[in-house]
Order: structure tokens, then C-alpha cells, then sequence
């Protein structure tokens, strides 16, 4: 039986995924579920328990329930912070896609875990080999997709050009969510971010998330956001269930 999974992807590199990833993992492990964090391809780390991969990030401030080792969660590991393929060229190897994806299919269908959470490299159009994108990868996963986007300036060509290069393939956001740093300038302008967004896309953004300082209790308003994503993908693929994930 296939686990509910979801693929945090971005607009761009450095666009708050990862905090994304952190938020869903905490409000699944609140509501008494066990998610699987995942990052297929990790660069700009010496190795899978490096303090610099994503996944020690998220089991370091994960519910104490939901941590594992960082090292199984992350299955490509490269130096170079750069794309997958570069970074893999760079050390003289080569990345098997059919691999990560069996694995990814393997973890998906694991006992151990409800959800799992995998979390892309840069953005869409990201070289993981010499002829696949990271987009081609999530292609071949029957993942629900959320994208996150900046809230600030820029964001609605982002955010618009990877909805439109993922609906390309064949896939829909299941949910759409912004990252602020709190010096996009007016929230006139975020508002009107979201408002084009929708408009053009047609999916109205789950809201933004603004700074956490605290990354162990992020807040309310951060949880909110992803649980809004949460009953929109509810709503969308399991009508009739009480709950994500019910089985």
C-alpha cells in the first residue's frame, strides 16, 4: 500500500523548502502520524550527516517522535553547491535516477511510515543528469506537489513559470505557499503577489510564511499555513476521509 507522500518543490534555490519540509513534518508528527523526511539529492555537503544537509536541519528540530538518521534520508550526497549533475560530474560520478526513484517508490510504500515529505534541489528546471530536470524525477512519483515561492518581488513570474513547466507534464500544485523575510517592502505587495498568482494560475495560495526564530515552535501562524495545504490536498484526493492519510 502507497503512503501519502508530497514533493516540497521551489521556484528557485534558497526559497524556504526546507523550512516548508520542517513545518509539514512537525504538524503531521502533532496530529500522531509518522512522516519520513527525504532529500534525494543534497548538495553543498561533504557527507549525508554533514551539518550542512537538509535533513540533519529537519531531524535536529523534528518532534523527538518523528527524528531519524539524517543519513538514510539523504540518498545523493555532493560537494559542490551547485546543481545535482554538475556537482556529481564534479566527484566523477554519475546519478541513477532509476535507482532513487525504486527507492523512493520503496519508501513510499514502507510500513514504518505514513507520509513521506521529499524535498527537491533548486528549482524545477534543475540538471539531475545529463538529459533529466529534477521536474522529470517528480514526474515518475505519484507525490502531491507544493511549491514555494518568495512573497516578494519577482515571485509572480517565478511562481507562474514553474506552475506553467509543471502542468506541462502533466502535473498540478496541490498547493501553493510563499516564504517572507520580512523586507519584501509594503503587504499591499505580497497581497497583490497573491492575487495575480491566483488569478493566472488559478490556486489561490495557502498564505505566507513570515521569519521563525524558533525553529523547535515556529508558531501558529506558520502550522496554519501548512494546514491549509493539508486540507486542500485533503479535499482534492481524499474526499470522504476524515483525515489526511486515514486509513
Amino acid at each position: 500500500m502507497m503512503r501519502e507522500s508530497f514533493f516540497i518543490a521551489g521556484t528557485d534555490t534558497g526559497v524556504g523548502k526546507t523550512v516548508v519540509s520542517l513545518l509539514f513534518m512537525q504538524v503531521l508528527c502533532r496530529k500522531g502520524y509518522a512522516p519520513l523526511y527525504v532529500k534525494p539529492f543534497q548538495t553543498g555537503c561533504v557527507h549525508s550527516r554533514d551539518r550542512k544537509a537538509d535533513a540533519r536541519f529537519i531531524y535536529t528540530y523534528a518532534p523527538e517522535k518523528c527524528r531519524y538518521d539524517s543519513g538514510m534520508s539523504t540518498l545523493c550526497c555532493f560537494r559542490s553547491a551547485k546543481a545535482p549533475y554538475f556537482a556529481a560530474r564534479d566527484e566523477g560520478a554519475r546519478i541513477d535516477v532509476n535507482r532513487i526513484c525504486r527507492k523512493l517508490d520503496d519508501l513510499t510504500r514502507e510500513q514504518t511510515y505514513t507520509h513521506v515529505v521529499m524535498e527537491g534541489a533548486g528549482g524545477l528546471l534543475v540538471p539531475v543528469t545529463a538529459d533529466r530536470l529534477v521536474v522529470d524525477i517528480m514526474q515518475s512519483l505519484q507525490a502531491h506537489v507544493i511549491l514555494v515561492g518568495r512573497a516578494g518581488l519577482g515571485t509572480i513570474n517565478h511562481t507562474l513559470l514553474s506552475v506553467e513547466a509543471l502542468e506541462r507534464r502533466g502535473l498540478k500544485p496541490k498547493g501553493i505557499v510563499l516564504i517572507s523575510k520580512g523586507t519584501e517592502g509594503s503587504d499591499d505587495l505580497v497581497r497583490e503577489n497573491m492575487e495575480a498568482i491566483e488569478t493566472f494560475s488559478g490556486i489561490r495560495p495557502a498564505g505566507v510564511i513570515g521569519p521563525i526564530r524558533d525553529f523547535v515552535s515556529p508558531g501558529d501562524g506558520a502550522y496554519d499555513v501548512v494546514e491549509t495545504l493539508l486540507s486542500q490536498t485533503m479535499r482534492k484526493d481524499h474526499a470522504g476521509k476524515r483525515d489526511i492519510g486515514h486509513r
